[in-house]
């Protein structure tokens, strides 16, 4: 006799639909509405007149739109009847045109990058054979941000071009002279120096700062800086600001688009119609209309045909069945977490991120009576929009710690007021981390320095000596 957990196909298949974010999730469902026969899209119900003749939806096209523009913009500016997220099937007379001359059309350009940008100048120049060949391989070698971090004897041992170590140090020469300024540099100096030639006027006091005392900067040692320059502290400082306002660290990445792709909500949270409490809802792709095919439903009950016909049927209607019951456990586990995070964190709506609680996974695990592995497969890659923008699911799930009059302040409040401590600290006098600790001690909050120092990490804030302003 032994006891054994097993995982049956539906429970695997329920975890995972459970786990994907709205996108992943409509990928999904298209992609079972192509493969599965049983599967289909779920007719909407058009609301019928007092008479009814089921004409209401055009007189609701008829009247004043600001209503009907609201309910666009929340549903992502198309009604669901109109638009669906999931690609029905298409009969074989249709007339519409050629799907891959369709697909073709819709595909983005490619982008320019770097390599490309410097290649399109790089044909520009008046080279012989052998320099325009030694060009094009330190383009290629080139990584991404436009350093050379390659040496000339690995370019060389990499290809079965005639190109010598002379000919590849003229032609860097001459990359180096392309836009954007300081690409082909080999180091943060050389790339500094290669854009400050560019620069007109004097630069005499940032060409020594970037040549000698560049580490003295990045660590904030301006009085050693001076002293051995012989400029003074506001020379400095005044040279200081001027490279960060004119040269960059990364010129490669000045090409090209590096924007990030937009991040789609899960779950929207606003302030009700009513002005009291929040409302919640899923967006448009966390609800398909998903149902059984009339003619397969009746194929598979049908006493008539091939019996591997009807076989077929069921274990289609058995797939499509599964599928179907794992969104509805994914929508109705979803709501159920937002709502819970919504109650838990109400504060947070009101004030910000000052006002999150402590609220672990495993307390909001045992108030649904499930384990804490689906409620972190239920947050996993979703995102809530919210009054005060767009957050991870798991951003309201946060330890914390309790202040001496016993309020639990969680550690992003926390975060908050190391924050609010180092800007109203004097710049002149900055505070260490054990100065910060013993401050927040005595507003109750007892953490350790080494804390204070990981949460300042966290929030991008220097130590106090580079902090510091002369």
């Amino acid at each position: 006799m032994r006891l054994e957990q097993r995982l049956t196909p539906q429970l695997i298949q329920s975890m995972s639909i459970l786990q994907k974010p709205v996108a992943d999730l409509e990928a999904c469902v298209s992609e079972a509405l192509e493969s599965n026969a049983a599967l289909e899209v779920a007719e909407p119900e058009r609301p019928a007149d007092a008479d009814g003749s089921g004409n209401g939806r055009a007189e609701a096209e008829d009247a004043p739109g600001f209503a009907r523009l609201d309910r666009f913009s929340r549903d992502y500016d198309m009604d669901a009847s109109e638009r669906s997220p999931y690609r029905t099937r298409r009969s074989a007379s249709s007339s519409d045109r050629d799907p891959k001359l369709a697909a073709i059309a819709n595909t983005p350009g490619r982008e320019i990058n770097l390599h490309d940008h410097l290649r399109a100048q790089w044909s520009l120049i008046d080279a012989n054979d052998e320099l325009r060949l030694a060009g094009e391989l330190l383009i290629s070698s080139l990584d991404p941000d436009g350093y050379l971090r390659m040496s000339y004897e690995e370019i060389v041992a990499g290809t079965n071009e005639p190109v010598t170590v002379e000919s590849l140090t003229s032609a860097l020469d001459e990359i180096q002279r392309l836009e954007p300024a300081g690409v082909g540099a080999r180091d943060t100096i050389e790339c500094l120096l290669l854009q400050l030639d560019r620069l007109p006027g004097n630069n005499d006091v940032e060409r020594t700062l970037i040549q000698h005392h560049l580490r003295d900067i990045t660590h904030n040692r301006l009085p050693a800086v001076a002293r051995a320059t012989g400029y003074s502290t506001g020379e400095i400082t005044a040279a200081i600001e001027a490279m960060r306002s004119s040269l960059v660290l990364h010129p490669g990445y000045l090409v090209g688009d590096r924007s990030v792709p937009a991040i789609r909500p899960d779950v929207v949270v606003e302030y009700a119609d009513s002005g009291a409490g929040l409302a919640v809802r899923l967006t448009r792709g966390n609800t398909p209309e998903l149902c059984i095919r009339d003619d397969v439903l009746a194929l598979a009950k049908s006493k008539n045909g091939v019996k591997e016909t009807r076989e077929f049927a069921r274990k289609q209607i058995e797939s499509a069945t599964a599928l179907i019951d794992a969104i509805v456990f994914r929508k109705n586990r979803l709501l159920e977490v937002v709502q819970s995070i919504v109650e838990k964190q109400r504060e947070f709506f009101d004030v910000g991120p000052q006002g999150l609680k402590v609220f672990r996974m495993s307390d909001l695990a045992a108030e649904l009576s499930c384990d804490p592995s689906t409620i972190s497969r239920t947050v996993a890659d979703k995102y809530m929009q919210t009054p005060r923008g767009m957050f991870p699911l798991r951003y309201f799930f946060t330890g914390g710690t309790e202040t001496e009059d016993g309020e639990s302040m969680g550690w992003d409040r926390v975060k908050t007021r190391v924050r609010e401590i180092v800007d109203a600290e004097d710049h002149k006098h900055p505070l260490s981390d054990d100065q910060i600790a013993v401050f927040l001690k005595k507003e109750g909050i007892e953490i350790s320095r080494r804390t204070v120092a990981k949460y300042r990490q966290q929030l991008d804030i220097p130590n106090a000596r580079q902090r510091r302003q002369f």
